[in-house]
Formats: structure tokens, sequence, C-alpha cells
């Protein structure tokens, strides 16, 4: 997708935040919720109304602090959680994840509807003291690699962070567009102003003229993919799914929402284990979901190569 452009200009200032006129009772950690099996360590932290200042606004002048603003009741924040505690652990200590329950810190709700952010989950990168609105809602595992991807650079190339050493400059970002592309710049501020369906006419308008494409078919995917995941109960989709192994359609749902987490290969092996378990329109249809999500990835991507691999052996 376009890149964004996350300039510091008029970023909020955390240091003048109020400090907390009550202490709030700490939430008791939890096995459940957006943080289970994170298994980032030191690189996840939990932040509360009275330890915001120390973890996110003092750590912040040593390294970059994405705060994670979720809930228990957010279905949405349960896709985004674990994909942003992945990274910050893939980081490993190049930038601090800061997990916010909004529920059980109401300063901090509070602040972040002073922000004028309309709901969650909601991601903030906080460096040197300085507040950048960063997410809204949820996203795939690439889009959330890219925009963290460029958020650095974007820094870096404003003096704010130091360059990355050699070898370790960020990817490129292989669904960037070009910026004079009128088209695309429509799908890019459709996406801005969180308008799925307006993005998605602008990446088909980009195919309709060059159906080869590989950005907008990648692009078109992922504005799919959420249009779908958007109107799903997640953890609901997952238990139908279990609970009607047979059923292709349940499958379809569980796998989309696989993808959205970040659990790629468990959605494609989803699938595949539905193209060898049925036949006719049922297999079709699963062979073809399984298509469609190769699309959310760069085609040399090993893990679509090896999924790829096993489609043929199920259909042949």
């Amino acid at each position: 997708m376009p890149s964004r452009d996350f300039s510091l200009h008029g970023a909020l200032d955390l240091g003048a935040r109020q400090s907390a006129a009550k202490k709030q009772q700490e939430r008791q950690a939890q096995g459940g919720g957006a943080s289970a099996g994170a298994g980032g360590g030191q690189y996840v932290v939990d932040v509360t109304d009275q330890t915001f200042n120390t973890e996110v606004v003092e750590r912040s002048q040593s390294v970059p602090v994405l705060v994670d603003f979720w809930a228990e009741w957010c279905g949405p924040c349960k896709q985004l959680g674990p994909i942003l505690e992945k990274l910050a652990t893939e980081a490993a200590g190049k930038w601090i994840l800061a997990k916010v329950d909004i529920d059980a810190n109401p300063q901090l709700a509070a602040y972040m509807q002073q922000m004028g952010v309309q709901g969650i989950p909601f991601v903030a990168a906080v460096v040197a003291g300085q507040l950048l609105p960063f997410l809204n809602g949820a996203a795939p595992e690439p889009q959330v690699r890219q925009a963290i991807d460029q958020l650095f650079e974007a820094l870096r190339k404003e003096g704010i962070l130091p360059d990355a050493p050699e070898g370790e400059q960020p990817a490129a970002d292989t669904a960037e567009a070009p910026a004079a592309d009128p088209v695309y710049q429509q799908a890019e501020e459709a996406l801005q102003r969180g308008d799925l369906d307006g993005a998605k006419t602008a990446f088909e308008g980009v195919l309709a003229a060059d159906p080869g494409d590989v950005q907008a078919k990648q692009g078109l995917a992922l504005v799919e993919l959420s249009l779908r995941v958007r109107s799903l109960d997640a953890e609901g989709a997952v238990q139908e799914a279990a609970a009607k192994p047979g059923d292709v359609q349940a499958q379809i749902s569980a796998a989309d929402v696989e993808m959205v987490s970040g659990r790629l290969e468990q959605a494609f092996e989803r699938l595949l284990t539905a193209v060898r378990g049925t036949a006719g329109d049922d297999r079709d249809a699963a062979r073809k979901h399984l298509l469609s999500l190769f699309e959310l990835l760069p085609p040399d991507d090993p893990r679509v190569a090896k999924a790829r691999r096993s489609l043929q052996s199920a259909l042949f």
C-alpha cells in the first residue's frame, strides 16, 4: 500500500499530561485476553494509570514505545494484540510494546478520548516524550509490519532515531505504489479515513486498467479480508469451526480470523484440510479462498510456496 507520512510535527507532548488524581488498583495479570500467549518477556509490558509516565513517557527517551489501547470485550483487539506482541518480540528491544486495558485504567481511557480517538484498538507511538497517533483498527500482520517499518524509517529521516545499522535497513515496501498515480492516492485517502469500501473500489479500478498489478492485488486482498473480518465475532468464528469441522464456510471464516491475527500457516493448513476432506462445490470454495489468501503475501514468500505445494498434492 502507499506509504504514509508519519511526521511528528504537531505531536502531543506527554510531559504535560496531568498526574493521576487518584490511585487506581492495578490490573491483575490474566492468562486470557489480548496478551495471552504473547511470550514477549521484557519487550511487552502492561501499563496502568500509575505506571504510564515511568513505563512509557520516561522510557521513550531511550527507546520508542508503541502503546496498544485495548479491552477484553474488543474482538479486533484480540486480533491485533498478538500481532503487535509477536513483532515486539522479533524487534528484541528496538522498540517496546506497552499495553493499556482501558477498562482497568479510566484515566488513560479518558486521555485517549481527549485525543479524539473514536474507538479501539488504537495504537500510539511515543518517542522522546512525544505521542504520535499511529494505528486505528485491526489489520493483517503484513500490513502492521509494513506500517511499523514506515514509521521508524520516517523517524530516522527526521533525525528522531539513529540510522539502522548496516544490514538492518527496513525491507523494501513490496506494496508501495507510485505516488503520482491518482487512483492509488484515492485508495490511500480512503484507507486513512477508514473507508474500506472506497479503498476496495479504488484498487479494483487499478486492476481494471492493469490486471497484473501485484501491488494493487495485495492491497485489494487486504481490504477484502478486513471487510470480511469486520462483520465476524472472532472468537465465535473459531469456536464454530471447531464444532463444525465439515462446514467449509465455517472453516473459511476461521481462516480469515487467523490471518488477521498473524497465524498465517494455521489459516493455510485449515483450508488445506478442508480441500482434502471435501468434494465438489465445497472443495472448490476452500481452494479458491486459499488462493485469495495467498494474494495477501508476496509471491516469493516461503509460506505461500509451501502451501501451494501442499495444495497441489491435495488436488492431485
